[in-house]
Parts: C-alpha cells; structure tokens; sequence
C-alpha cells in the first residue's frame, strides 16, 4: 500500500516550469466540456411548454444527469478507470460522448427520449470532472488547494453558462443546445490536444476493485467524504433551481421579462462561485482546508436558512444575499477533493477521489426532487431550508478532521 506523505513545506519542491500554462489549458477545457450539464435545465421552461411537461417530469431532466454522473462514476471507480486510463484520454471520450448525447435532444420529441439522453451526458461527464481533478494535481504539490479551486471553478462557470446564453433572450431552445453541444466538444478537444500530465504523476495502479472497501475504512478519507457529501446536499438543488426561485421572485416584484432577467442573474449567481472556488483555494493552501470548508458551509447554510424568507425584501439584498451563496455554496468544493489526494492511497487517489464524487451525487437526486415539491407546498420560504441540514454535518466533520493526526497529511500540515 503507497501510503500518502506529508507535505511540510514547498521550500523543497521546485515549481515545475508551465504548471501555469496547464492549469489555464485544463482550467479552459473544463468551462468548455461541462457546458451541457445544465443546458437543458437553462432552457427548462421552454422545454415545458413544447412538451408540456410536469414539475417532476421536468425535475427528472436534471436529476437524469445526477444520476448518470453516479453510474458512470461508480462503474469508473469499480474498474479504476481514473488511475489505469491517462486523465487526458478520458476527457476526451466523456467530452465526445455528452457532447453527442446533449444534442440527440434535437431528435427528440418528448420526456422519455430526453432523460436518457441526459443520463448518458451525466455518466459521460464522469470521465472528464474526476480524471481533470487529478490530471491537474500532478502539476501541484504546493498550492494543490488553489489548483484544484480553480478546477472547480471552471466547471462553475461552464455550468453557469447555459443560463448566459439563455438569457440573451429571442433564442431558440435548439440554438442553446446546439452552442453547448460544440462548446463541449471543443474542451475534450483542448485538453487532449493542448495539456500533457505534470512530473507529479502518482504511482501507476492496477485493477482491484477490493481498494473501495480499503479506500472507505479510511478514516481520513472517510470524514472528508462526509464533509463533502453535506456540501452536495445544498450544492446541485440550489444551482438546478435558483433560476426558477428567481422568476418566481422578480415576477413578484413587477420585473418585465422575468424569465430572461432571473436567466441572467442565474449565471451571476451561479458563475460567481468560480471566484469563491478560487479564495477558498488560496485560503486552503495557507490557512488549512479544514477551517475553509467549515467555514464556507457556516456561512452558505445561513444563506440557504433565509433566502425563502427575503422574496419581499428590497431588490438589492435579495440580489446581494444570493451573491454571497453563490460564492461559498461551492467555495469549498475543491478542497474536499484536494484533502483526498493528501490523505489517501497514492496509488488510487483517482478511484478515492471518483468514489467520493459518486456518492455525494447520489444525495444531490433527493433535493433536487424535492425543492420543487416544498415550493408548490408550503413555498420558496421553506424550500431552500430544506438544504441546512447538509452543511451542518458537513461542519461538525471538518471539525473532527482537524482534531485527528490525519490533518498534518492536509494542506502542508495546517490541517
């Protein structure tokens, strides 16, 4: 077993020349490739005029894509296609794959035929998100955090931009899809043609699905994984459904083109996460990652507590609360990933990282489902609440992790 060690200083670890250049390769391929993950839910409304959709049924065109994510991580962790296959080769193939699968939706022409395209987006986006997070840690054993946040935070903003496109207002449906389509096929391209794996390469694994079981008993591992599954309990439900949340509110208030104005502020909402992505990286890497997500999840779980509550209030606090969620919502999804490429199993740190995404997935299926449910029940004041649960535990186990010895494995040693 490659037991992982501590990295005390960076003092010692020259900088590798061009880790610059492959971090805004990689970073560009990500904005690009995970474009179609909410391409459908941007263009969510139309879809159910043209189909005359149900709130479930509709509900079910982003949860397919959860759940492919899910089968397609499993599968990729059972067989440690994250460590056996080169990063670059699989980002490719899941960039190709739901690049085709998003625009079958233009030979659609109903709900059935739509989530299974979906699905088959989502388990084929599994090849590119967990091979880009550990392509691009073997450019970084100093700054890690910030690399890895930067990842994250391109694929924020990649998810953020079907809402941009959308909110143009007077486009077709179809021209979304279609622009997403390419967008993500042109970053499977980029990262193939344009990024090489660092001199930080870690150790060459073969098959042996039995490494789930080693890679859960892991204590470290373990409580960073429910750290994140918490995080994952407020994360996806709160970007699949800001933007309805928004129509609702700015049609209240009296808002022309409610629609294409929330569509827009969905994109700030959301993309702006890939600023906090970024700080929380830096505030990882010299501060300690298990003080960032803790304290990011305090600070996105109050948000979450009233956002329902201010539907009344002035504009510009509505506006302004929503802002500082989207920050720290996913502010401290980067370090999650980084903390399990510290602790974990150097050999499978792939397999790690893919079993940790696949499950905090499957928990992302329940809210977003259930949103919808609470906003036609008791309203948006209780929906989002419904999300507070998640953050909290994820709080009390960074703050186990930072008691335990495995945190001088984390960040340097500053836990």
């Amino acid at each position: 077993m490659n037991s992982p060690q501590p990295i005390t200083t960076g003092q010692d670890i020259p900088d590798p020349a061009g880790r610059w250049r492959a971090l805004l390769v990689l970073g560009a391929a990500m904005v690009l490739s995970m474009t179609t993950w909410f391409s459908a839910s941007a263009v969510l409304s139309e879809l159910k005029l043209q189909w005359g959709l149900s709130v479930t049924t509709a509900s079910w065109l982003t949860i397919a894509v959860q759940l492919g994510f899910v089968v397609g991580a499993l599968v990729s962790a059972v067989f440690n296609l994250a460590d056996t296959i080169r990063p670059r080769k699989l980002i490719l193939a899941g960039s190709l794959i739901a690049a085709a699968a998003n625009a079958g939706l233009l030979l659609v022409s109903g709900p059935a035929g739509a989530i299974t395209l979906r699905f088959i987006t989502g388990a084929a986006l599994a090849g590119v998100y967990p091979p880009a997070l550990k392509a691009m840690s073997t450019w970084f054993r100093v700054g890690r955090g910030t690399a890895l946040g930067v990842m994250v935070g391109a694929l924020t903003l990649g998810s953020a931009l079907p809402h941009l496109v959308n909110g143009f207002g007077g486009l077709d449906w179809r021209t979304v899809i279609v622009t997403t389509s390419v967008l993500t096929l042109a970053g499977g391209l980029l990262a193939e043609i344009g990024f090489r794996d660092g001199p930080f390469t870690f150790p060459r694994a073969v098959f042996n699905p039995r490494e789930i079981g080693r890679i859960a008993r892991d204590r470290g591992v373990r409580l960073a994984s429910i750290g994140y599954f918490g995080h994952m309990w407020e994360l996806y439900a709160m970007w699949a459904w800001f933007a309805a949340f928004a129509t609702d509110t700015l049609a209240l208030h009296g808002v022309a083109d409610p629609a294409g104005t929330a569509s827009l502020l969905a994109f700030a909402v959301i993309g702006v996460g890939a600023i906090g992505c970024i700080g929380g990286g830096i505030l990882g890497d010299r501060w300690g990652r298990t003080r960032v997500t803790a304290t990011a999840m305090a600070i996105s779980g109050a948000c979450a507590l009233v956002i329902g509550t201010l539907r009344t209030a002035p504009l510009p606090l509505l506006i302004a609360v929503s802002l500082i969620w989207g920050i720290t919502v996913v502010a401290d999804s980067a370090q999650f990933s980084a903390i399990v490429t510290e602790v974990a199993d150097q050999a499978y740190v792939g397999t790690a990282v893919t079993l940790q995404l696949a499950i905090g997935f499957i928990l992302t299926v329940a809210t977003i489902w259930l949103v919808p449910v609470l906003r036609d029940g008791p309203g948006w004041g209780w929906a989002f609440v419904l999300l507070v649960p998640g953050p909290f535990i994820g709080v009390m186990a960074m703050l186990r992790l930072k008691s335990l010895p495995e945190a001088k494995l984390i960040a340097g040693g500053r836990g």
